[in-house]
């Protein structure tokens, strides 16, 4: 993407007198995002409900300015310089349910929040995603997805096959509710990358469940990512780097590109998962981005394929120093 514009003195005034105190300036993205990555934003707003959400991005579209929509912060990368527009903030996070639907804001978390009132209430579809950090607006915009370690469930499942609808603000600022078919879902896709619309909640169709058969699901799919993923705890992350060839794991060929455990700076090629790059303290937007194009050539090199970046990538960046091929570059 650009880097996104500053804001005009007369914008930033306008953009305050309309959002209120709430509105902040020069606010850490890093202790933001799940990478650990990234500089400030030069405007920073909050919303805690759906309307507060559309308010929000309904100024920003008559102001002009560039403004990006945060969620947990997973699946991105920001730049060093950080994001010069407006960061709305998605802290909508109200949950409700009726009957076999559970409708949530598109700010809360999907696990443990959105998760455990479904299970709290016997209702199952969404147990499978348990320990995967993403909001209820990412889920949609990615259509999330988790391949189920048990046999008898042994296949790929995505939360368009649970989602009946959704209350979006389209591009021309109408406020509207969609059906399922409307987000025109595939894998790690919805129609949400190519329009401007913004969710500001859906509604699931469960079924209805053994708590405790749900509670051995969850524990089992948690022990299955232990296994695989390394902890964003302690090894910061912003998940799978590159998309999945069909019928090939990008890690895989990173993996028989050798490049496990491969450096630059502070970014690492996770040793327990080479599809993810972990931050091992205080690594910068900048290596990982020359640690990206490293991997991208090596595998070109030695297996053919050219991976392309599943995160997307925010803000402002600066120029990144090609990786010697020898080097581990620490």
């Amino acid at each position: 993407m650009r880097n996104p514009r500053r804001p005009t003195p007369a914008q930033r005034r306008a953009l305050a007198r309309r959002l209120g105190p709430g509105l902040t300036r020069n606010v850490c993205l890093a202790e933001r995002t799940s990478f650990g990555i990234g500089g400030p934003a030069e405007l920073y707003f909050e919303a805690r409900t759906p309307e507060a959400l559309a308010t929000a991005v309904r100024v920003a579209r008559a102001l002009d300015i560039d403004w990006f929509l945060l969620g947990t912060g997973a699946n991105i990368l920001v730049g060093d310089r950080g994001f010069a527009g407006l960061v709305i903030a998605n802290r909508a996070d109200a949950i409700a349910t009726r009957g076999t639907r559970l409708t949530a804001a598109s700010g809360a978390l999907i696990y443990p929040d959105v998760i455990d009132a479904a299970v709290a209430r016997g209702l199952s579809g969404l147990e499978h995603y348990v320990g995967i950090p993403s909001s209820v607006g990412g889920a949609l915009w990615q259509n999330l997805h988790f391949l189920s370690p048990a046999p008898a469930r042994e296949r790929t499942m995505f939360i368009g096959e649970v989602l009946e609808s959704a209350d979006i603000l389209d591009a021309d600022n109408v406020r509207r509710t969609v059906d399922v078919d409307y987000f025109e879902f595939g894998y790690d896709q919805s129609v949400l990358h190519n329009r401007d619309d913004v969710v500001l909640s859906a509604t699931f169709e469960l079924e209805p469940a053994n708590g405790d058969a749900l509670t051995r699901i969850m524990e089992e799919n948690l022990r299955w990512r232990a296994d695989r993923h390394p902890p964003l705890d302690t090894e910061p992350s912003a998940g799978s780097i590159f998309k999945k060839i069909d019928g090939i794991g990008a890690g895989r060929l990173i993996d028989e590109a050798g490049l496990k455990g491969f450096r630059v700076g502070d970014a690492e090629i996770s040793p327990r998962h080479a599809n993810i790059i972990v931050n091992r303290g205080r690594a910068t937007a900048a290596e990982v981005c020359a640690l990206i194009m490293h991997v991208q050539r090596t595998v070109s090199a030695t297996t053919g394929y050219w991976l392309e970046p599943e995160i997307s990538f925010v803000g402002g960046f600066a120029p990144v120093k090609r990786v010697p091929a020898t080097s581990q570059a620490v």
